[in-house]
């Protein structure tokens, strides 16, 4: 059964480039459907939904979410029904994209909101009814990030990760990061930040106490999320051919774009021996294709 044992999950040596070795773990082969950081974040969570016999789970995410994805997939596995408040109204109408379309085919009720009601999340009118009419339902929040998320990420890293003096990591909403550095308050942790959210500083500062260990890099979104240039859709293609690993375009593609531009540019100023975390997302890739297509541009390769 989902979250009963976690597979062992290998670090993979990808390169050396002048004196800074380069290592990749590849959480993203956790599980086919529910990779990375989302089954992290959904292991207590789900347990603790379970114990408390939930009748339905509701979360939240935007046109793309890995995080509606796998709560999909979760809620699919596990037979307990999902819903997902979807960012923007305007979506209900038009052709789901693979994402979309994966929720549905799993069994996830989707519930499109606008952007303004969505800014107040668990708060807005649609969110709170559904709540009145379904007392017994677990609300997950945008993300997954909570303190049981924050457990869950906590067991991303083990006794051989204590070779490493750098880890690094994509940070979306903070609660990876959030258990990293609980985990390694020791470690030197960079947290490549590819949602420009003010309040990501603050989400790491409210569950964690190590200010000295970990810093938040801002200039690595190339373009915002959601945005891909063909610098970066090359880079993911190259490293494929090269390394047999598929970096998502939204989160650790960019991450690692970003690491290997610094060391190159000689302007890597943290320790040598690094370990970066692959969060998964690969749902996220059939959706950016499709999006590159209509645009005519380069598509990832896999």
């Amino acid at each position: 059964m989902l979250f009963e044992a976690t597979p062992k999950i290998p670090n993979q040596f990808i390169t050396q480039i002048n004196e800074f070795s380069i290592t990749i773990k590849r959480e993203d082969l956790i599980h086919p459907q529910v990779s990375g950081n989302k089954y992290r974040k959904l292991k207590y969570n789900l347990k603790h939904a379970l114990e408390n016999k939930a009748t339905s789970i509701i979360t939240f995410g935007g046109a793309y979410s890995n995080h509606l994805a796998a709560t999909a997939a979760v809620g699919a596995e596990l037979k307990i029904p999902t819903h997902g408040f979807v960012r923007g109204e305007e979506l209900e109408s038009k052709q789901r994209n693979p994402t979309l379309s994966f929720c549905e085919n799993h069994g996830m009720q989707l519930h499109f909101i606008s952007r303004s009601a969505y800014r107040l999340k668990n708060k807005a009118s649609q969110v709170t009814r559904f709540i009145e009419d379904n007392p017994k339902t677990y609300l997950i929040p945008e993300g997954g990030t909570n303190k049981l998320a924050i457990q869950g990420c906590k067991e991303i890293l083990n006794a051989e990760d204590h070779k490493f003096s750098t880890i690094c990591c994509a940070v979306g909403t903070g609660g990876t990061f959030s258990g990293l550095v609980q985990a390694a308050p020791e470690k030197e942790l960079l947290g490549f930040v590819v949602v420009k959210d003010p309040l990501i500083d603050q989400t790491v500062r409210n569950f964690t106490t190590n200010r000295n260990r970990w810093e938040l890099l801002y200039d690595y979104d190339y373009g915002g999320y959601g945005t891909f240039s063909s610098e970066i859709i090359t880079f993911i293609n190259d490293f494929y051919k090269q390394h047999q690993i598929l970096l998502d375009p939204l989160y650790t593609g960019k991450m690692v774009f970003g690491i290997f531009t610094l060391i190159k540019n000689k302007k890597w100023r943290w320790k040598k021996n690094i370990l970066i975390i692959h969060t998964g997302g690969i749902q996220g890739i059939q959706g950016v294709n499709r999006h590159l297509e209509q645009k005519g541009r380069t598509t990832i390769q896999y």
